[in-house]
């Protein structure tokens, strides 16, 4: 895998050949085809670990948010900034980010909704511990998932291959926003309810 990501970042997807991947693994062709049976499939392969990676940061930089005391629009905002300051460093150097980036939109669409999928879930379950940490309810019937969907479709607007670090500053924002707008503390319990415990 870690053969096939640096071929492709230097020769971009059309250019890099099973060939190249195979030589700079230490391996025939033979064996590269064993275990991907085309260049489709290992790229695929690799824009899966990526978003696998990209979602571990994720989590890790929310629950270290979390750990320190951050509220629900601190701990949601590190989370998506550490998941597209990952995806930025894995291409940055490559000269082929406009191609890989385009190229993975092409031809990985059937996993893109699996990705976000599993995002919004990391992120619904994120609210509801933080609320109930934090006494936070959502406002106006909204649900966790709900507020996480609003979040998602807030990051559609960017687009992915402009994405830098100027943006990301401005999602960060965006998600604030959101949050602020979503969040109330709860309800004092009554003193019967107090009382009765």
């Amino acid at each position: 895998m870690s053969a096939a990501e640096n071929i492709f970042a230097r020769f971009g997807y059309r250019r890099a050949s099973m060939g190249q991947i195979a030589e700079e693994a230490g391996l025939t062709r033979q064996a590269l085809y064993h275990h991907y049976a085309s260049k489709e499939a290992l790229f695929r392969a690799v824009v899966e670990q990526l978003h696998e990676c990209a979602y571990e940061a994720e989590a890790a930089s929310g629950l270290d948010q979390e750990q320190t005391g951050g509220g629900l629009a601190d701990i949601l905002a590190a989370q998506i900034g550490a998941r597209f300051r990952y995806l930025l460093e894995c291409v940055a150097e490559s000269p082929q980010a406009e191609e890989l980036l385009s190229e993975h939109q092409l031809q990985t669409r059937d996993l893109y909704q699996s990705f976000i999928e599993h995002n919004a879930d990391l992120r619904a379950e994120t609210i509801d511990r933080v609320c109930a940490k934090q006494g936070l309810v959502l406002q106006n019937g909204m649900t966790s998932r709900d507020l996480a969907r609003c979040i998602q479709i807030a990051m559609r607007g960017f687009n992915d291959l402009r994405l830098n670090t100027d943006v990301l500053r401005e999602l960060d924002r965006i998600v604030r926003l959101l949050v602020a707008g979503a969040i109330a503390p709860a309800a004092p319990q009554s003193r019967t309810k107090r009382r009765s415990r």
